[in-house]
């Protein structure tokens, strides 16, 4: 991507910005979400290759700001699913004060402490 938008790379991409990419984020979303209504198996797999690209097209235009780069946004989604899922990962004591000592042992526990866990993931 960093190629892609070098003063030797694509035009297009590199006069792209945010806004501008919005419309192809929700267009490939969308795209994904009929291969996955007709059970398109090939064509999911070449969607979610597009939606990939939207994610990292958008890292590069941050890193390029110096805000974030994709290495971040890896990052900050391994910690949210680590603090998300502690019955797999572990309990830290954040889970245990604030979910009560209950435990996370069905799908139902999970949905019912949902709201727990994006707050205890939510903080950096």
């Amino acid at each position: 991507m960093a190629r892609l938008r070098s003063p030797k790379g694509c035009p297009w991409d590199r006069k792209q910005t945010h806004t501008t990419l919005l419309k192809y984020l929700f267009e490939e979303a969308s795209e994904f979400k009929q291969s996955v209504r007709k059970k398109d198996y090939a064509n999911m797999e070449e969607e979610l290759g597009d939606l990939l690209l939207q994610v990292i097209f958008h890292a590069q235009l941050a890193k390029e700001k110096g805000r974030f780069d994709i290495d971040d946004v890896v990052k900050t989604l391994i910690r949210k699913l680590t603090l998300r899922h502690p019955h797999v990962f572990g309990y830290k004591p954040e889970h245990k004060r604030l979910l009560k000592g209950r435990s996370l042992s069905t799908s139902q526990d999970i949905l019912d402490n949902w709201d727990t866990l994006k707050k205890i993931s939510a903080r950096r």
